[in-house]
């Protein structure tokens, strides 16, 4: 049998690879002491991912997707068990969707122009080491999808997680560089610190070797990002509003409102977060929300004390965040059977259980006179922050109104707000959309920079 020079290198990386698994599988691959350390581990790695083949960033990438499935409950336990937020079950279908459906090599594309004056190529390349910042609400999620789009670029990435949720998010960065090393490529492709803090992230953010910083995260991470004075692609809050009109499915709407409000107990920074419903029909839509969809109805002295168990004078109250409806309810002496999934009420746009974002299965209904009002009242809403927005409606002029008038970057319509990002509808899955610097729903391709090839008066062969 002749065995060529290729196929001996592949064979000895690959058992290197086994060896350097075997030898480090009980430490935590990528994970460091000091941020410096892990930026210069992702520099180092990101030398050898640059050289690498579109097929060989793949077969790392197919790795990662098939480990992530592998571990999807367990990563979705930890989470759960770290951060005390969300649902075990609705967890694992993220990290499956997340595995199954984020962009790969497939979304790194060249753009090319051949004419008489010769031939130019537009190509998307590296920026090489990128910081990323990633929540506690999806920890695990953020840091598998924002990997293999990054990885899919040709970068490495150091993340500073959340402190809530460093558990988790410091095993999948473990699972990523397993997985590396599984399919011959190097470790540190993915990179983090053992005690992420500000000062770390102050560290990562001004580090010469960082050009790129993407954050997941509130308002408050985005700012400081966009003041770091590197390019920053910022995915921040959003508080998105479901507009129902008379022409809508009402029975549909009640129930797909409540799926979306209701998966991972609010969590998603997509979900449902405020109904405004045309008068007409918001007392059929709450009917059906309340008989079929497992709802709540709570009342004016309900509402009250739920509003000061969920905000506080510091802000939103952390242990409700994340909590299912039940344990809500439960928490202000309100004790309901385990098929509810959803608190319910009526009331003005200005509440704060409505008007601010709450993550949880908290849902305000607000009435509008006519359909004109109720765009205004839900642009009001969504404050600007050209997140999500979601609507129920069968007459496609609506829509357009409603969708030039939001401006987000995401608009979902007749269906619950989880097919934004491939769950039930089509398109591809992230879980960083950078409503707030404008890139919208990222994926590889947001994570290189664009880079014109041109040779003049040549290679035109018409």
């Amino acid at each position: 049998m002749t065995v060529n020079e290729q196929l001996v290198q592949d064979i000895i990386k690959n058992v290197v690879a086994s060896m350097q698994l075997t030898q480090t599988n009980k430490t935590e691959l990528g994970v460091f002491d000091d941020m410096n350390q892990a930026i210069e581990a992702a520099k180092e790695a990101q030398l050898v991912v640059k050289k690498m083949s579109m097929d060989q960033r793949e077969k790392i990438i197919s790795a990662i997707r098939k480990k992530t499935i592998e571990h999807a409950e367990t990563l979705a336990r930890m989470a759960v068990e770290e951060t005390g937020m969300g649902n075990v079950g609705h967890k694992i279908l993220k990290h499956q969707l997340v595995a199954e459906k984020t962009p790969g090599t497939e979304d790194i594309t060249t753009t090319a122009w051949s004419g008489d004056r010769g031939l130019t190529l537009v190509e998307m390349g590296p920026f090489g080491v990128i910081g990323a910042i990633t929540p506690c609400t999806n920890p695990s999620e953020t840091i598998i999808c924002n990997t293999i789009g990054m990885l899919a670029g040709g970068n490495t990435v150091v993340f500073n997680p959340h402190p809530a949720a460093i558990k988790t998010s410091n095993f999948a960065v473990q699972l990523i560089n397993e997985a590396s090393l599984s399919a011959g490529g190097p470790v540190n492709i993915a990179c983090s610190v053992r005690k992420p803090t500000l000062d770390s992230s102050k560290i990562m953010m001004s580090h010469q070797d960082i050009p790129l910083i993407a954050a997941t995260g509130g308002p408050g991470v985005v700012t400081a990002v966009l003041q770091s004075g590197k390019r920053g692609i910022g995915a921040g809050a959003g508080n998105p509003p479901v507009l129902v009109d008379e022409t809508a499915d009402i029975r549909k709407a009640a129930e797909d409102i409540i799926n979306g409000c209701t998966f991972d107990n609010n969590l998603p920074c997509i979900a449902e977060k405020e109904v405004v419903a045309i008068d007409a029909i918001a007392n059929e839509l709450m009917n059906y929300m309340v008989k079929e969809q497992g709802c709540y109805a709570i009342t004016k002295e309900q509402q009250e004390k739920l509003t000061n168990l969920v905000i506080t004078p510091k802000g939103l109250n952390r242990n409700c965040v994340g909590k299912d409806a039940r344990t809500l309810l439960g928490m202000i002496g309100i004790d309901v059977p385990s098929n509810i999934r959803c608190i319910i009420f009526e009331g003005e746009k200005e509440h704060p259980l409505i008007s601010e974002e709450l993550m949880m299965p908290i849902l305000g209904i607000v009435r509008a006179k006519s359909f004109d009002d109720a765009v205004e009242k839900a642009v009001w809403l969504e404050h600007g922050n050209r997140h999500s927005a979601h609507i129920h409606s069968k007459n496609v002029d609506r829509i357009t109104t409603y969708a030039k008038a939001i401006d987000t970057a995401i608009l979902v319509k007749n269906a619950p707000s989880y097919a934004a990002i491939g769950f039930g509808g089509e398109g591809f899955c992230t879980f960083t959309i950078a409503s707030r610097t404008g890139e919208g729903l990222t994926s590889a391709s947001t994570f290189t920079k664009r880079r014109r090839c041109v040779m003049s008066d040549s290679l035109c062969i018409r």
